[in-house]
């Protein structure tokens, strides 16, 4: 009898593993890390570059971002000069100015009047320094938001036209930098103030250094002087650079001169 064989089995075939899909090289999620790499460094270096052009601006001229501020609001402020400059004496003021006899008693009540009615910030006069190339308009108060709109009048002191001493801060890095250049006046440079009632004449007669706290340097004296301060040396409120000027002319203008 011949053996028969069991029956075989099919053999069942087995699919090949699908190919891995190939990922580039530093693939983290999706992203690459070497480009990530790049565009930082990129960045970096855009930042750095904008940093040294910002510095340097700021070395031989002023710093360029609070000076473009500076600019819009300057010419803001010299639309509110012309309007003030326009604007009508009150009835009030017109009976007063009917009362008073001469140019100066008539400046000075105008002086009086303006610095009693300007709220703080607003624009109320133009300084003009042509040694230097200075021209701009004046904010009444020295606070650190006036000052960066302009040159401001210290409120511890008179309006020009009032006796006694004016004063006025102003920047010398930033802001435009109104004052950078005032440690080149000398004795004899004119410094002019001209507000709505009157134009006023200073010629420096000097300049010091002082401390941020020595407050006798804007105190009255025995006559009609402008003081101008700003911090020194440059790039530091280490101390204060003061020239001193004396009123040499005055011409009224506005009110002062047509009533």
């Amino acid at each position: 009898m011949s053996e028969v064989s069991a029956p075989s089995r099919p053999r069942t075939r087995r699919s090949a593993p699908a190919p891995a899909l190939a990922r580039p090289s530093g693939w983290r999620g999706g992203v690459t890390g070497r480009g990530v790499g790049r565009d930082l460094v990129t960045v970096l270096i855009l930042t750095g570059l904008l940093l040294l052009v910002d510095a340097g601006l700021t070395l031989v001229w002023q710093e360029p971002v609070s000076a473009l501020y500076t600019t819009i609001r300057q010419s803001q402020l010299t639309s509110q000069l012309d309007a003030l400059e326009r604007e009508a004496p009150s009835q009030l003021e017109v009976t007063a100015l009917g009362h008073l006899h001469t140019t100066g008693s008539r400046i000075a009540f105008l002086a009086r009047e303006l610095e009693h009615t300007a709220p703080d910030g607003a624009a109320i006069g133009r300084i003009h320094i042509p040694r230097i190339g200075a021209d701009f308009v004046l904010i009444k108060g020295t606070s650190v938001g006036d000052l960066r709109e302009g040159p401001g009048i210290y409120p511890q002191t008179s309006f020009p036209g009032a006796a006694g001493t004016t004063a006025i801060a102003g920047h010398r890095t930033t802001y435009l930098a109104p004052f950078r250049h005032i440690d080149q006046l000398r004795r004899g440079d004119t410094v002019t103030v001209d507000m709505p009632y009157g134009r006023f004449v200073y010629s420096v007669i000097g300049q010091e250094v002082v401390k941020p706290t020595d407050i006798a340097v804007i105190r009255p004296i025995g006559y009609s002087r402008l003081v101008l301060s700003a911090c020194t040396p440059l790039y530091s409120a280490a101390d204060r650079l003061i020239v001193f000027a004396r009123l040499v002319r005055i011409d009224p203008l506005g009110p002062a001169r047509t009533i």
